[in-house]
């Protein structure tokens, strides 16, 4: 059967969104244009692969081209997305590419795969090769998608000022609760401190040993995606450098 590309080439919006509490999210790209609207499910590190990429982009078209480099957006488009949100697929391999003619930054996601497919498929319109959502957007647009894409990744749980692990609404075992730093203020941590030992530290701080920095935890966990071995599909967090010869344009994965 044909693969199924759906295309946007002027889109009333692009955003990246989620559905769930902080700490339980689902990441949806969703494009919406008139009555049309598309969605599709993938990882928060995708998100913020796309968007770093989306900025490096810019970058460099404007050292090549000399095409203007967009302004921060001033108003970033901060809405919900439509609900109710029904995903195409969930998304395997992403590209990026610049379409000079119609100076257009262009955003294919491709759905997940469990077999291997050629990747010269990545922003081609052949028949064979998984379903895919192709976006093109202006440069200004493509500004304000990554600002969006940012604010919402940085959304989630806040982290505890004393560990930096992400704080659950169900609650929270600190790992420096057995010790105690100088200079954090608790009056945000107090419901998951035991007051003894802030006691204690108070008495005689400078015996109160320090406990080791622990590192912070993602804040939103990530599903496993099953994909056969090899895929061009199965390892969204890594990214194909870009060619000398095309640095414009290339899969994401």
């Amino acid at each position: 059967m044909a693969r199924a590309i759906h295309v946007f080439r002027s889109p009333d919006r692009f955003i990246a969104g989620t559905v769930g509490q902080p700490g339980d999210r689902t990441f949806y790209l969703q494009a919406v244009h008139d009555k049309r609207v598309i969605s599709v499910m993938l990882e928060k590190q995708q998100v913020q692969i796309l968007a770093d990429r989306i900025d490096a982009l810019l970058e460099e078209i404007h050292r090549r081209f000399g095409t203007p480099l967009p302004e921060d957006a001033e108003r970033v488009d901060l809405s919900p997305l439509i609900m109710p949100v029904d995903a195409e697929f969930r998304v395997g391999t992403m590209g990026l590419g610049w379409d000079a003619e119609s100076e257009a930054v262009v955003v294919e996601l491709l759905a997940i795969t469990e077999g291997e497919f050629d990747e010269s498929v990545v922003l081609d319109d052949t028949e064979e090769g998984p379903d895919a959502v192709r976006v093109f957007l202006t440069t200004a647009a493509a500004r304000e998608f990554a600002e969006r894409s940012s604010r919402v990744i940085s959304a989630g749980r806040e982290p505890c000022p004393l560990c930096g692990q992400p704080l659950d609404p169900a609650g929270h075992i600190c790992a420096r609760t057995n010790g105690y730093k100088r200079g954090v203020e608790f009056d945000k941590s107090l419901d998951f401190i035991d007051p003894g030992l802030l006691d204690a530290a108070a008495d005689d701080p400078d015996d109160t040993p320090l406990a080791e920095d622990t590192p912070p935890a993602e804040e939103d966990s990530l599903e496993e995606e099953a994909t056969g071995e090899g895929s061009a599909g199965e390892n969204p967090e890594s990214t194909n450098s870009e060619s000398d010869d095309d640095p414009g344009e290339g899969p994401l994965q």
